[in-house]
C-alpha cells in the first residue's frame, strides 16, 4: 500500500471521527431537550450550541492525536480500541467542558445532562465509526498488500509467515526470506532471496515496503547493521523481540552518580492486586458453575452413556510455585488411553478419543470442570496453562526461565492460548507469551484475555484436538 493511500485512510478516519462526534453532540442535545434528567430544563435552539460543538470536536481530535489513535499501529483488537477510545473521549469531554465554561457564561453553557449524554454517545458512535474505518482499511489492504521481507528462516520466521497467511486483513504479502548464508531454497513455498549482506539490493529489486527481523537471538551489532541497511532503502523495520526485550517492556531509568541504569519494574501479584484477582476468580467461577450446571450435567450423562469409566478425569499438573495439583477435566479419552504409550501429547485425530470426547476437546467443553479448580484457589481464570510434571522436567532443561511462569497461578486460559499457541505448539513461544503476561498483568488485561477466549470458542481452534 502506497504512502498516499495510507494518508487518505488516515484522513478518512479523522473525518469519520469528526462526523461521529458531531452526531453524538446533536443526539445529546435532542436527548437533553426531551428527558428531564438530572433536572427539567428548557434548551434554546441548537444554533446556540454550535460554538460548544466546535470546541468538542476539536478537543476530541486533538486528544485522539495525542493518544496516537491516528498513528499506524497495525490491526488493534477491538477490546484495545474500545479502551483507548473510552479513555480519550473521557479526557476530551473534560477538556471541552472546561473550555466551554471558561468561554461562555450564560444559559447556553453546557448542561450536566448534555455532558453525560454527549460523552456516552461519543464513545458509542466513534467506536461504530472506527469499526467502519477498519473495514475499509482491511479491504484496501487486501487489494493492495504491503510487500514484506522476513529476515531469518527459523521457527520465528515461519511463525510470522503463518500469521500473515492466516490473517490477510493485516495486509501483507511475503515476497521472500533473507538468511545468513546464500541464495536458493525456499521456506513453506516462499523463496529465500539471498543473504543478509545483500539485504539492501533485495529490498530495492523486490520493492519491499516493510521488513520484519525474525532473529530474536541476534546480537545488537547485527541488529543495528540490518536496521541501518533497511532504513537506507526507506523500508519500515519491525523486530521480533528477544526474551529480555519482552520482559523489560517497561523500564525505569535511573543513575548511579551519573552512570545510567535500567530498573525492571516490580509487577508481582501481591497485596491489593492479588485480592482483586482472587475476588474476580471467585465471582466468575461461582457464577459459571451455577449457570453452566445444566450443560455440565448433560455432558456428564453423554459421557456415561457412550463409554464405561468416570465422568471426570483428574490429572496432576504443576501450578503456583511449582507445586502439583489435580486438574479436573471431563473425560474425553478411553480409560486406558496411556497404558501403552505413557504420557504423550494429543495428536490430530487421536485414536484414543471417544466420539463425545472428540467434540468436547474441539469445543474446549472438556475444560469446564476447571472452574472448580478456580473456585478452590488451585487455579485462576487467567494465567499460564499448567503442564504435567514430566513435561515440566523436560521443558525447564531446554527453555530459559521456564520455571518463572510458575510465579503465578495456572490459568483456565492464557495470553499464549488466545494467540493460537495451544496444544502441541512451540513451548519456547508459549513461554515468551506467559512471561509477557506475568510482567504486564492488569485487570483490564485479564478481561481482554477472557473476552478473546469466548470469541475463540465460537470461531473454533485448529490446535484443539
Amino acid at each position: 500500500m502506497s504512502q498516499r493511500a495510507k494518508k487518505l485512510l488516515t484522513v478518512l478516519t479523522v473525518a469519520v471521527d469528526a462526523l461521529m462526534a458531531i452526531a453524538a453532540f446533536y443526539f445529546a442535545y435532542l436527548l437533553r431537550a426531551s428527558i428531564p434528567f438530572p433536572t427539567p430544563l428548557r434548551l434554546g435552539p441548537f444554533r446556540n450550541y454550535i460554538a460548544q460543538l466546535i470546541i468538542q470536536v476539536l478537543s476530541l481530535l486533538t486528544t485522539f492525536f495525542f493518544f496516537r489513535l491516528y498513528h499506524p499501529k497495525g490491526e488493534r483488537s477491538r477490546i484495545d480500541l474500545f479502551y483507548n477510545i473510552l479513555s480519550a473521549v473521557s479526557i476530551a469531554t473534560l477538556v471541552a467542558t472546561a473550555l466551554s465554561y471558561l468561554a461562555y457564561r450564560s444559559d447556553r453553557d453546557f448542561t450536566r445532562g448534555m455532558v453525560i449524554y454527549s460523552w456516552a454517545l461519543t464513545v458509542l458512535l466513534v467506536m461504530v465509526g472506527r469499526v467502519f474505518s477498519s473495514w475499509v482499511k482491511r479491504h484496501v489492504r487486501r487489494k493492495h498488500p504491503e510487500r514484506l521481507l522476513i529476515v531469518g528462516t527459523g521457527d520465528v520466521a515461519r511463525m510470522i509467515l503463518q500469521k500473515t497467511r492466516q490473517s490477510p486483513q493485516l495486509g501483507y504479502r511475503v515476497v521472500g526470506f533473507v538468511n545468513g548464508e546464500g541464495n536458493g531454497g525456499e521456506v513453506a513455498g516462499v523463496p529465500i532471496l539471498g543473504p543478509r549482506s545483500e539485504i539492501e539490493r533485495i529490498i530495492r529489486e523486490h520493492d519491499v515496503q516493510e521488513v520484519i527481523i525474525a532473529l530474536p537471538e541476534a546480537n545488537h551489532a547485527e541488529l543495528l547493521d540490518l536496521i541501518s541497511a533497511c532504513e537506507s532503502e526507506r523500508a519500515t523495520v519491525r523486530i521480533f523481540p528477544d526474551l529480555f526485550q519482552i520482559i523489560a517492556s517497561e523500564l525505569s531509568i535511573s543513575d548511579l552518580d551519573g552512570l545510567p541504569l535500567l530498573t525492571v519494574r516490580d509487577v508481582a501479584l501481591r497485596g491489593w492486586k492479588l485480592v482483586l484477582k482472587r475476588a474476580m476468580d471467585i465471582v466468575v467461577s461461582g457464577a459459571a458453575l451455577i449457570f453452566l450446571s445444566p450443560l455440565m450435567l448433560l455432558i456428564a450423562l453423554l459421557i456415561k452413556l457412550e463409554s464405561k469409566g468416570p465422568v471426570f478425569y483428574s490429572q496432576i499438573r504443576v501450578g503456583l510455585d511449582g507445586k502439583p495439583f489435580p486438574m479436573l477435566k471431563f473425560r474425553s479419552m478411553r480409560v486406558d488411553a496411556e497404558k501403552e504409550t505413557g504420557p504423550v501429547w494429543a495428536t490430530p485425530n487421536d485414536p484414543r478419543r471417544t466420539r463425545i470426547g472428540a467434540f468436547l476437546r474441539r469445543t474446549s467443553l472438556d475444560e469446564l470442570p476447571q472452574f472448580i479448580n478456580v473456585l478452590l484457589g488451585e487455579m485462576s481464570l487467567v494465567g499460564p496453562r499448567p503442564e504435567r510434571p514430566i513435561f515440566v522436567e523436560q521443558f525447564k532443561q531446554v527453555v530459559p526461565r521456564y520455571m518463572e511462569r510458575h510465579k503465578e497461578k495456572a490459568g483456565l486460559t492464557g495470553w499464549a492460548q488466545v494467540n493460537g499457541l495451544r496444544g502441541n505448539t512451540s513451548i519456547v513461544e508459549r513461554t515468551k507469551y506467559d512471561l509477557y503476561y506475568i510482567e504486564n498483568w492488569s485487570l483490564l488485561f485479564d478481561l481482554k484475555i477472557i473476552l478473546r477466549t469466548i470469541i475463540n470458542l465460537f470461531k473454533g481452534d485448529r490446535n484443539a484436538y
